[in-house]
């Protein structure tokens, strides 16, 4: 006998029928207050609707290179500020810190960054800075990889509690200072002693955002000497061969392995992401490799996400990039979870003083698709006029409106020069969305309205498992899940002008059959008619003779 039902849900765009409209009533159940007088009793009945929580939108992950920061650890920042804190801001070696500032400077607001590092065949090279405290065998490095670790300087006390010293004579104080971004730590009453509460391995381990014990502590570490033992006066020695940016990435550095949650597999920690970027992060501005991104879409898929793609860099004009999207080479298939975005963008470099160079549109039709999410909702499609691309300049390649149409037939979407010199995206669709192919995710806005329902319902449906599988639960389902498609309904989220055009919700006998509640299974179907964009707009134009009023 099964203990409660597992939640099957389905969502279609094809099929139309009668919508669960939220319903009320009173539930009528045995009473908890038992009388004693002749009166009125009030007892709170709970309510049935169980509020389907919100989930974000465009909630966008970057996957690359970074100047510092933790390795194969995914990262939640907020702005570009916030990245630069953390991740070293931007860099010549990597293109993903300028697809992270593209994105916020186009309205991005969440984003995911995963810092993925090659640091070369020699495993005794971490790329970290290793310090020395000269008269004491302790050392120290810096927290994760790069060159930022030699602007650490470090200072060390004995100012401490003369009673706790009584207890632990080897107990001091640590200061680090960051010459590069302002930060600063201090840490007081430390012990070298591995039985003290604050033993420095474990303290650095879990507070310290910029050094850790380079290896273990030597038994029988006594207190470090005291004085400002930085770098100026000598009193620490850097060992410069460790202190490295890296190398390229590999495939294997991005892909990263499942098990071990490294590369793509660091997002197992994020709780939610909606649109992936992997910018080039090969040497000469190479992009993405099909085996990375085939391993990108399965996890998408996985994720309910969409794989944005870049153009490769020889997609230079109209005929390459209608001859590449169907080459072996590309290595990606048609899937509804992906994508693609033509031609390149130009844009000035910050680092450069604003010098105009090529870059791919991944982070800034990323920052679009945010943007247009706020003000509009998911179901809007992330092109047209208003889809600005804030901080382009121009395209590598300006498309005619029959080169336009040639590649959006395709499923390739366009990025535009429009009148006034504005550059718009001028495309939605999806790799599935070739004319040829005839598909129901051939709109973008249409597959990501439908994963943005499949997981609030995801979420929004768990606490019906391992209740009574019978027509009570089924009918706090219709409810609870009408409740969320009528407010979608509302929001224009849906065609139709009456919620039986819009959307249905079933679940009952007709969907879970005895079979299936044998097995413990409650299957809910949710359907709805998906808005599509107006892709071709027809105008009808006639002359008339002008007659005088009679």
């Amino acid at each position: 006998m099964s203990n409660g039902p597992e939640v099957h849900s389905r969502s279609t765009s094809k099929h139309h029928g009668d919508p669960c409209r939220p319903e009320s009533g009173l539930e009528v159940r045995g009473m908890a207050t038992t009388p004693t007088y002749p009166g009125v009793y009030i007892e709170e009945v709970p309510s049935q609707v169980r509020r389907i929580v919100g989930v974000s939108t465009s909630t966008t992950a970057f996957i690359g290179r970074a100047l510092r920061g933790p390795v194969d650890k995914a990262e939640e920042i907020h702005s570009f500020p916030e990245y630069e804190r953390r991740f070293g801001g931007l860099s010549e070696k990597s293109n993903m810190s300028y697809a992270v500032y593209h994105y916020f400077l186009n309205g991005g607001r969440d984003a995911v960054v995963v810092r993925v590092h090659n640091a070369g065949e020699d495993d005794e090279k971490t790329g970290k800075a290793t310090f020395a405290i000269r008269g004491s065998t302790l050392k120290l490095e810096a927290s994760n990889p790069g060159a930022w670790g030699s602007y650490l300087d470090i200072a060390i006390n004995h100012d401490v509690d003369e009673e706790k010293e009584k207890e632990d004579e080897t107990i001091f104080n640590l200061a680090v200072n960051d010459r590069k971004t302002g930060a600063r730590e201090t840490f007081v009453n430390l012990s070298t002693r591995g039985d003290r509460p604050k033993f420095t391995k474990r303290v650095l381990e879990e507070e310290s955002d910029l050094v850790r014990i380079h290896g273990e502590v030597p038994t029988g570490t006594g207190k470090p000497p005291e004085g400002a033992t930085t770098r100026e006066n000598g009193g620490i020695s850097l060992d410069p061969e460790s202190v490295s940016d890296g190398f390229p990435l590999e495939d294997a550095n991005v892909i990263g392995d499942p098990d071990a949650r490294t590369g793509i597999y660091a997002l197992d920690d994020v709780d939610l992401f909606n649109l992936l970027c992997i910018p080039p992060y090969k040497e000469g501005d190479e992009t993405t490799p099909g085996p990375v991104y085939a391993k990108a879409l399965r996890y998408c898929e996985k994720r309910r996400a969409i794989l944005i793609v870049d153009p490769p860099e020889e997609w230079r004009n109209t005929d390459e990039a209608t001859k590449g999207i169907e080459s072996p080479e590309f290595g990606l298939e048609r899937s509804p979870n992906a994508a693609v975005f033509f031609p390149r963008i130009k844009a000035p470099d910050p680092r450069e003083d604003n010098r105009v160079r090529d870059f791919v549109p991944c982070g800034a039709v990323a920052g679009v698709i945010a943007r247009i999410d706020a003000q509009r909702g998911v179901w809007k499609s992330p092109a047209g006029s208003e889809a600005t691309l804030k901080g382009a300049s121009d395209l590598t390649f300006r498309l005619t409106d029959e080169e336009a149409h040639s590649l959006s037939s395709l499923g390739i979407n366009c990025l535009r020069t429009m009148p006034g010199r504005r550059i718009v995206v001028w495309g939605a669709r999806t790799m599935q969305g070739a004319d040829r192919l005839t598909e129901e995710w051939k709109y973008l806005p249409v597959r990501r309205t439908a994963l943005y329902i499949e997981e609030r319902l995801y979420r929004g449906t768990q606490w019906a498992v391992f209740e009574p599988n019978d027509e009570p639960l089924w009918s706090q389902i219709r409810l609870n899940v009408g409740a969320f498609m009528h407010g979608l309904f509302r929001q224009g989220a849906f065609q139709g002008s009456t919620p039986k055009e819009a959307y249905f919700v079933k679940c009952d006998k007709g969907t879970t059959t005895q079979d299936d509640i044998d097995r413990g299974i409650v299957n809910i179907m949710v359907g709805f008619a998906p808005l599509k964009p107006a892709e071709f707009v027809v105008l009808m134009i006639q002359q008339i003779a002008g007659q005088k009023a009679r």
